[in-house]
């Protein structure tokens, strides 16, 4: 058995899917993640070189054995990427996920295609 041959998606159908509301609001929920993430992040990598540059002696400050604070921020930089990782993903899971997946199957399916219908669902049902 040979697998329905896919036709393939047009470029109204890309648009018709990206001036949806699902689109939207998929936007929305990355960028209301994504940007405060990254700024956050930038903050506190640019902090930790400001302090590598301007504050030489507190970052050479010893903490235990030889281990000092710029050592430690240093490794704090490593774990708070994965901490933002983690954070992602589940955030991606939770909330733009399902909406991407609705959409995809929606594209695949061509239920964006002239009015948001596919023609041959249309053939199937009437």
């Amino acid at each position: 058995m040979t697998p329905p041959e896919r036709r393939l998606l047009t470029p109204e159908e890309y648009r018709q899917a990206q001036n949806s509301p699902e689109f939207t609001e998929l936007r929305r929920r990355f960028r209301r993640f994504a940007f405060p993430m990254t700024v956050a992040f930038l903050t506190w990598y640019l902090l930790y070189v400001l302090l590598s540059t301007y504050a030489p002696d507190f970052m050479a400050t010893d903490v235990f054995g030889n281990v000092n604070i710029g050592i430690l921020l240093g490794l704090a930089q490593f774990l708070t990427t994965f901490v933002i990782t983690h954070l992602y993903v589940a955030h991606a899971n939770k909330q733009t996920d399902p909406i991407a997946d609705e959409m995809r199957d929606r594209l695949e399916h061509h239920e964006y295609a002239s009015g948001g219908t596919d023609v041959s669902r249309e053939a199937t049902r009437g």
